[in-house]
């Protein structure tokens, strides 16, 4: 007996690029899995944005920067990026967990912790583009309304089959 499982279509998507990461593989791995891939200089450096879904995503690699991180620029990036997009995460590039990447995550989190920042600590370009696919997937427009339902198709289910809501019926 043949059994026939259908693939479902790869989700694909436009995202606008820093053309300072026109060379960088993360980009090179959305290429290869055919997004439309649009490259921008009025974004900023280390920038991906995905306009359907409405998040940007910035690209730190800490191992870049020589200098103390106070003073190397990066919170001012940070900051401006923050500024500029409601939905915003930071994707920090560190391939191992030293002290000196702990010490900026830390940093980071204090500076930025009543702010709309998230932070995804990622190690490689394949964390890359999983983390940024998987969450502008999530948040983009017909996903979000079937993830929308699902939960309320989940949430009457646990409602109607609790043993509190059928104790209050038999009382009622």
């Amino acid at each position: 007996m043949e059994t026939h499982t259908e693939a479902a279509p790869q989700w694909k998507t436009t995202i606008i690029v820093s053309t300072s990461l026109q060379n960088n593989d993360a980009n090179k791995m959305l290429m290869a899995q055919q997004h439309r891939i649009r490259f921008s200089d009025s974004v900023q450096s280390g920038a991906f944005i995905f306009p359907l879904s409405g998040t940007a995503f910035l690209l730190v690699d800490p191992q870049d920067r020589s200098e103390p991180f106070e003073e190397s620029g990066l919170t001012e990036k940070i900051k401006k990026f923050v500024q500029v997009h409601r939905n915003c995460f930071l994707l920090l590039q560190a391939p191992c967990n030293g002290k000196r990447e702990q010490e900026i995550l830390t940093l980071i989190q204090n500076r930025f912790f009543a702010s709309n920042l998230r932070i995804l600590p990622v190690r490689n370009n394949a964390e890359i583009v999983k983390g940024m696919l998987t969450i502008a997937k999530a948040t983009s427009k017909p996903h979000v309304d079937m993830i929308r339902h699902r939960m309320s198709l989940a949430r009457a289910h646990i409602i109607e089959s609790s043993p509190v809501w059928e104790m209050l019926r038999d009382r009622l």
